[in-house]
């Protein structure tokens, strides 16, 4: 089974951020996952298109931006320019999903949506052969570090049938670490992203490596 790791670099050292991206891309991560947060559609407020644009030098893996920001269809233009390969907007945050995805595709670059944990997956059906990714919150989203909420495995398997012939990827997002990995990953999971659990761990090679073990 092909599964891939977004380092998440909301748990980062923001004091250093170019070079901690540097470390993860080097010790064998696959993506980097970067959350956007306006502080609106949740109530954190993180970073903007340039700081992306500062760390993007440091690193040639692919930039998962995930906006978790109101009227994301304002500023796909920006976070395009400043390096982003894969695009994912919130189903919430926007009415108009299918006119979003065409717009972020009419970059060149790929685009995903993502659920939150109160999200039927029923919202994707009409647009999922349009996603490159989908982004299922395991996690309330806003703050790194919470416990994983096991009701989204179930989840994932839904999503897993709606895509059975569509070269779709699913992602999880939130609260993985090297105990529920593999539940994740049996569920249907592609993408696992992962933060505190790389980014805080005393042997960050190891981390990577013990996840990598698993699949």
């Amino acid at each position: 089974m092909s599964v891939q790791i977004a380092a998440s670099v909301l748990s980062a050292d923001f004091a250093k951020l170019g070079e901690e991206v540097k470390k993860v891309s080097d010790l064998g991560a696959d993506l980097i996952h970067i959350d956007v947060m306006d502080g609106n559609f949740v109530p954190n407020i993180t970073i903007g298109p340039g700081v992306i644009s500062a760390i993007r030098p440091y690193s040639s893996l692919p930039f998962d931006v995930h906006l978790m920001i109101n009227s994301p269809s304002d500023h796909i233009e920006a976070f395009v320019s400043a390096g982003a390969d894969i695009i994912t907007i919130h189903a919430e945050a926007e009415i108009h999903l299918d006119r979003v995805i065409r717009k972020i595709k009419s970059y060149g670059v790929k685009a995903g949506i993502s659920i939150v944990p109160s999200t039927h997956p029923s919202v994707l059906e009409y647009i999922i052969h349009e996603l490159d990714v989908i982004l299922v919150m395991s996690v309330n989203p806003g703050f790194g570090g919470q416990e994983f909420l096991t009701s989204q495995l179930d989840k994932i398997s839904k999503i897993k049938c709606m895509i059975k012939k569509i070269a779709t990827k699913i992602a999880m997002d939130g609260g993985i670490t090297t105990n529920n990995a593999s539940s994740i990953i049996e569920a249907g999971a592609d993408i696992l992203v992962m933060g505190s659990a790389i980014f805080k761990a005393q042997d960050t090679a190891k981390m990577i490596n013990d996840i990598k073990s698993l699949f």
